[in-house]
């Protein structure tokens, strides 16, 4: 009965708070608990680890097939020629492989913890942030493969804009957490979520220049009669992300389909998308709080 009542105080207070109350709230658990964030990523990482015989070398070679896959399909089956295409695209299979993972064990977060979220009481937003920090351990080990074949292959692509990718990472990263939150919230009360993720993820990056780079498409002729259509891909934040990536290591794509050394990214899109992401993640935090009194409830 304490339980229960403590509970409902609980839940009573957190009704009471105002928006900016429950992001008040939400981000003092975050940073609060950040101990607590880390133990679960350990421990996410050593399950998974221990789940399959190779472990988290899957991070390691996932990747590579599937830029074995896409360099068949392209550049042999539809003879689209593309210079150190294999470099190209896996430039952007790397992050987002760290994105679709991150959201997917995000989702699925809350509703794995429920026999715990019933008999215990602690910040539940601790869960979506773990699952979502645990992306970058593993994106890490996806920096093995990547430097493999710089070193390899295209050693003409070691430059120093290769540090850069840390910082373009905690755009993404950003990004990330802003999803996380909303998703693994919603989740709870529509189970179905998981499904639809997984279906709108594969469709967001065939709309995405995972595959081709924008310029090849501005002098089709559809671009060319619906410009606008151009300027509504160019603000996909995967296309500010994947060009971010590949500029810094593999350069950018010309009309003739050639390519320009390593470059700086265009920092104006990265902050734009980098504020636009702590807007989000404030967003996401006040529907996370503002739905977790009934987590338990519902599990």
């Amino acid at each position: 009965m304490a339980t229960i009542a403590h509970s409902s105080v609980i839940s009573n207070s957190a009704r009471r708070l105002s928006p900016i109350g429950l992001v008040r709230e939400g981000l003092r658990e975050a940073i609060s608990r950040r101990q607590l964030v880390r133990y679960l990523v350990q421990a996410d990482l050593k399950k998974k680890g221990s789940d399959t015989v190779l472990g988290n070398v899957w991070w390691v070679l996932d990747p590579l097939l599937q830029m074995a896959v896409y360099v068949v399909l392209v550049s042999i089956i539809f003879e689209r020629p593309q210079v150190d295409y294999p470099l190209f695209v896996f430039s952007a299979i790397l992050p987002w492989k760290w994105f679709t993972s991150s959201i997917n064990d995000s989702i699925k977060s809350v509703i794995d913890q429920g026999q715990l979220i019933r008999q215990l009481q602690f910040p539940k937003v601790v869960l979506p942030l773990a699952a979502t920090f645990a992306g970058v351990v593993n994106f890490m080990f996806g920096m093995i493969p990547l430097f493999s074949l710089l070193v390899l292959f295209y050693r003409d692509r070691l430059t120093l804009f290769l540090l850069l990718i840390p910082v373009i990472g905690l755009v993404q990263l950003t990004f990330t957490i802003a999803f996380s939150l909303v998703l693994s919230a919603v989740n709870v009360f529509l189970r179905d979520i998981g499904n639809i993720a997984r279906h709108a993820l594969r469709l967001w990056f065939y709309l995405s220049p995972g595959l081709y780079a924008l310029t090849t498409l501005e002098g089709s002729k559809g671009l060319k009669e619906h410009p606008s259509l151009l300027r509504v891909l160019e603000a996909n934040p995967f296309a500010i992300l994947f060009t971010a990536y590949r500029n810094v290591i593999y350069g950018t794509v010309t009309t003739n389909n050639g390519a320009t050394p390593p470059q700086m990214p265009d920092w104006a899109s990265l902050g734009a998308l980098f504020g636009g992401s702590v807007i989000l993640i404030l967003v996401g935090m006040f529907v996370f709080k503002r739905l977790e009194p009934s987590f338990a409830k519902v599990l």
